[in-house]
């Protein structure tokens, strides 16, 4: 009778080893590699995302400078472009030519979405632009009020600013722009320039930028059920 042990196959393996035993050879077992490779090897920054995707911080997650992306007009393209949002752009237009309080209740309205965002901007930028006009002869108060605006969507949106593209065009002034406090700092300042010297085509950039970017709060998109009642019936006899 065959003993059970030999017709195993798993202990194949194991008679090798006590034949190499016996010769005097140590078995030598494979050994696991310390070094794992990890099954996703991916690097988090301490960077946050804008909307576009872009990183924002001192440089991208493999070193490179930050791109940051163009505003979709110019600041002197009052009209906008012949696209989908022509209307939208005259629309834009016509406000910051004859109403620039309500364009820039607008403007914050769409930027922040929050509740009363339009009535508590557009009220005191009236009130500034009331009384620089009164005072001075021109809009020289409402600007002081209004160039945050600028700034915070540039920073939404990851926007080159007017000294990052000087440096762009011009090729000067790269050590400042590479260093991220003093670019703040110089951004923020041609912030207010550009709204302090030309209120009104940097009320109507940034809201032709906002309406292609950011749908108005307002808007519901949902579909809404409409329950429309049965109609009345009445009982009567066949044939009358």
């Amino acid at each position: 009778m065959a003993n059970p042990e030999e017709l195993s196959p798993l202990l194949v393996n194991q008679g090798n080893e006590d034949a190499n035993f016996n010769k005097g050879e140590v078995p030598v077992t494979p050994k696991k590699s310390t070094l794992e490779e990890p099954a996703h090897n991916c690097y988090v920054g301490s960077v946050g995302w804008t909307a576009d995707g872009l990183p924002v911080g001192h440089g991208s997650v493999v070193g490179e400078p930050v791109v940051r992306s163009r505003w979709d007009s110019s600041l002197f393209a009052c009209l906008g472009r012949n696209d989908e949002f022509c209307s939208s752009d005259l629309e834009v237009c016509f406000l910051g030519s004859l109403a620039p309080c309500v364009l820039y209740g607008s403007n914050i309205e769409r930027l922040g979405s929050q509740p009363g965002a339009f009535a508590n901007h557009c009220l005191p930028y009236s009130g500034l632009y009331l009384l620089g006009n009164s005072l001075f002869g021109w809009n020289c108060l409402a600007p002081w009020f209004s160039y945050p605006s600028r700034t915070a969507i540039r920073r939404k949106f990851n926007l080159e600013g007017s000294c990052e593209a000087f440096s762009r065009s011009c090729g000067c002034c790269g050590a400042m722009v590479e260093d991220e406090v003093q670019r703040e700092q110089c951004e923020s300042a041609c912030d207010f320039a550009t709204h302090f010297f030309c209120h009104t085509c940097s009320l109507c950039q940034e809201g032709r930028e906002l309406r292609r970017r950011l749908p108005h709060p307002g808007f519901n998109g949902r579909p809404v059920m409409v329950m429309i009642p049965p109609m009345e019936q009445t009982m009567g006899r066949g044939g009358v």
